[in-house]
């Protein structure tokens, strides 16, 4: 039997039930990954530390005591670290770095006992919507391989939606958890920022990013969350916020439940049958009980210049450290210590993250701080109070994703605007710290999965997962056009 076709929770239940093995699971596990290699999902395969963990689990198994996420078989983006392995970021001049420690996030989850069998691959340094800029080459969609997987998280979703592994970590800093997780048609939630521990997350832009996993199925995310989440005192950001158990709110109904349907969302821009799709979900959300209203976030237009601003940034003085002296890539011909952080760097960054280096050190410079870098954190706080408003007189907001489907491969490489603006409805979520979620709504009419965006309160997940959950268990409702007998909603 093929258990790969399995989420977790389901081969959890088989393993308890002694109908098979862990190791038997990881078996099946790597030879996908062997067979689908070409999909360049993992940067780095650990299946020697996977099968010692897979034999350990089966003997604890035996013994009847076993952690929460016995059985989990788990991808790790490869900008989170994990000890004695390597942690490469996408990028050559990491190429060589292991891991010295394991990062929070991880360590949770190896605790209870889920088994990690690679390093996923990515954007370098997490900088793109495609996972194209990657140093080991870009992540193929298992949906269609001559598109996108999305970015950055692209390898951690490539690799769930073609059963390389359960479930994966990704992080998210401007929606490289849920914009891949729709293009790929998986589930990708971004908690609250402070909810997950950031330490041992290779920092992009430190005020944004969070990890958070992709997994086949929102009860899969809801089981890990209940791991993942909680205060690390290792992390400055992290949240003293209670936890509850995510698990338990789902199979709620959603009868009462205030949905708001941002209308800056559904403006020019937005394909036709992603706006059909999430159309169709309203509806049927209405149809069982929820409230459906409009409401409106008006500075949404200014999110791209501010987000693009403030990441690059941080960005800026985050890569500062990768000069060749510490750690990681360095030129051997320099004549002396200017001309090899030079050649180091030119050599080490690929053209985007250097492209976002110039630009965060542009808008930091002397004489232009003011001018964007000012104004761009006035904008930030703009874009809060809007949500701050709005979700004041509703419990969530039901949004597409992204604009379009997976676009093709080579698209938008030689345009990056066009590629920044495939984060235009998940930017603002992260700029105010914001928990959201993907989850498959439909397909096209070439079969291409569709994402919806839920976005909740502050640390408030538990109702994402739930309506996420219903929406997830009422596919069959939701259509790919519009129903010519009722009216849209949007």
């Amino acid at each position: 039997m093929d258990y790969t076709q399995f989420d977790f929770l389901q081969n959890r239940d088989l393993l308890l039930n002694k109908e098979t093995r862990c190791q038997d699971l990881v078996e099946q596990y790597l030879q996908n990954m062997n067979k689908g290699a070409h999909l360049n999902a993992f940067i780095s395969i650990m299946q020697d530390q996977a099968r010692e963990q897979a034999a350990r689990v089966d003997q604890k198994i035996a013994r009847g005591k076993i952690g929460a996420l016995a059985g989990l078989v788990l991808g790790v983006k490869d900008l989170i670290t994990v000890e004695g392995f390597r942690t490469t970021c996408g990028s050559k001049i990491l190429h060589n770095f292991v891991a010295p420690y394991t990062a929070t996030a991880v360590q949770r989850l190896l605790d209870q006992d889920a088994i990690v069998i690679g390093k996923t691959n990515l954007d370098e340094f997490a900088m793109g919507s495609s996972s194209e800029t990657s140093y080991f080459g870009a992540v193929k969609n298992p949906v269609d391989e001559n598109r996108v997987a999305g970015g950055s998280s692209g390898g951690s979703a490539a690799a769930v939606a073609a059963n390389q592994c359960m479930a994966a970590l990704g992080t998210d800093t401007g929606g490289s958890i849920r914009q891949p997780a729709s293009f790929c048609g998986v589930v990708g939630l971004k908690p609250t920022y402070g909810r997950v521990s950031r330490f041992g997350l290779v920092a992009y832009a430190s005020s944004f990013d969070q990890i958070g996993p992709l997994s086949r199925s929102v009860r899969d995310s809801a089981a890990l969350m209940n791991i993942l989440a909680g205060y690390d005192p290792m992390d400055s950001t992290s949240a003293n916020v209670a936890v509850p158990n995510y698990l338990h709110a789902l199979d709620k109904k959603v009868k009462g439940l205030v949905i708001g349907l941002p209308k800056e969302y559904f403006s020019q821009g937005l394909d036709e049958q992603v706006k059909q799709s999430i159309d169709a979900t309203a509806r049927q959300l209405q149809s069982a009980g929820a409230i459906i209203k409009s409401v409106s976030l008006p500075h949404t237009e200014y999110a791209i210049a501010a987000y693009y601003i403030l990441a690059t940034a941080e960005a800026s003085a985050n890569l500062e450290r990768y000069d060749g002296v510490r750690y990681g890539h360095r030129d051997t011909q320099a004549a002396n210590l200017e001309d090899m952080y030079e050649k180091t760097r030119s050599q080490g960054f690929g053209q985007e993250v250097k492209r976002r280096i110039m630009l965060g050190t542009f808008v930091l410079s002397s004489g232009y701080y003011d001018a964007y870098y000012l104004k761009a954190q006035k904008a930030r706080t703009l874009i809060k109070q809007d949500f701050e408003r709005v979700l004041n007189r509703v419990d969530c907001l039901l949004t597409p994703t992204a604009p379009t489907v997976a676009f093709r491969q080579g698209e938008k490489t030689d345009d990056p605007l066009q590629m920044y603006l495939s984060d235009v409805y998940t930017v603002s979520v992260n700029l105010a710290g914001l928990p959201g979620i993907s989850v498959p709504c439909g397909k096209n009419d070439q079969g291409l999965p569709i994402g919806a965006q839920l976005v909740g309160r502050p640390f408030d997940e538990e109702t994402l997962l739930r309506i996420a959950d219903w929406i997830e268990s009422n596919q069959n409702l939701m259509t790919n056009r519009m129903d010519t007998e009722n009216e849209s909603i949007l």
